[in-house]
C-alpha cells in the first residue's frame, strides 16, 4: 500500500494534546497542503488563518464554546488552530474549504501531529467582533467560516479505528 493510502486509512481525530508548541515550519507545511487542495474552477477560495497566540486561541475557543452553549475547551487544549474561511464569490466555497481541511488533516498526520476538525467557525465569524477582527488582520473579502483545525502533539495513543458502517457503496456495472 502506498504511504498516501496508509496516511488516509490511519488518520484519526485527536481529542487530547500535550502542551508542546507546534513549530512554525510544521504549520507552514500543513498550510501548504491546504492551499494545494482542489477548488472549483481553480478559484482557490479558502483562506487560512494560523492562530498560535495562546490568548487569542483561548478567546476563539471561548467563542466557539458559547456558540454551542457549552463550557470548557472545544479545542481540546490543542496549542494551534488553523481557521479555514472561504471567499463566498466562489459557488463551491464550502466544498473548497472542506477539501483544504481534509488535506491539512492528512498532512498533520503524516508529520506526526494530531488534528481535529472543529465546527462552528461559520457562527463565530458571523459575529461582529470576529468580523472586525478579520478586517483588522487584512481579510476584507466576503468570507464564511468553514472549520477550525486544531493541531498539536497527541497526548497518548491515537484512537482505535471505528468499524466502518456497511451499505454505503453501490457498484453499477
Amino acid at each position: 500500500m502506498s504511504s498516501c493510502m496508509e496516511i488516509m486509512l490511519s488518520r484519526r481525530s485527536v481529542k487530547k494534546y500535550t502542551d508542546a508548541p507546534v513549530s512554525e515550519e510544521l504549520i507552514d507545511k500543513i498550510i501548504d497542503a491546504g492551499l494545494a487542495a482542489a477548488s472549483g474552477r481553480n478559484l482557490q477560495a479558502p483562506i487560512i488563518v494560523a492562530v498560535t497566540n495562546k490568548e487569542l486561541r483561548d478567546r476563539l475557543s471561548a467563542a466557539n464554546a458559547a456558540v454551542m452553549g457549552a463550557q470548557g475547551d472545544p479545542f481540546y487544549n490543542a496549542p494551534a488552530v488553523l481557521v479555514v474561511l472561504a471567499e463566498k464569490r466562489a459557488h463551491t466555497y464550502v466544498y473548497d474549504g472542506s477539501l483544504a481541511l481534509g488535506n491539512m488533516m492528512l498532512a498533520a498526520h503524516e508529520l506526526g501531529l494530531g488534528s481535529c476538525w472543529i465546527h462552528r467557525a461559520r457562527e463565530v465569524f458571523l459575529q461582529p467582533e470576529w468580523q472586525q477582527w478579520l478586517r483588522s488582520i487584512g481579510i476584507t473579502e466576503e468570507v464564511e467560516g468553514i472549520g477550525n483545525l486544531v493541531l498539536g502533539y497527541p497526548d497518548g495513543e491515537l484512537p482505535a479505528p471505528k468499524e466502518r458502517r456497511p451499505g454505503r457503496v453501490f457498484k453499477v456495472r
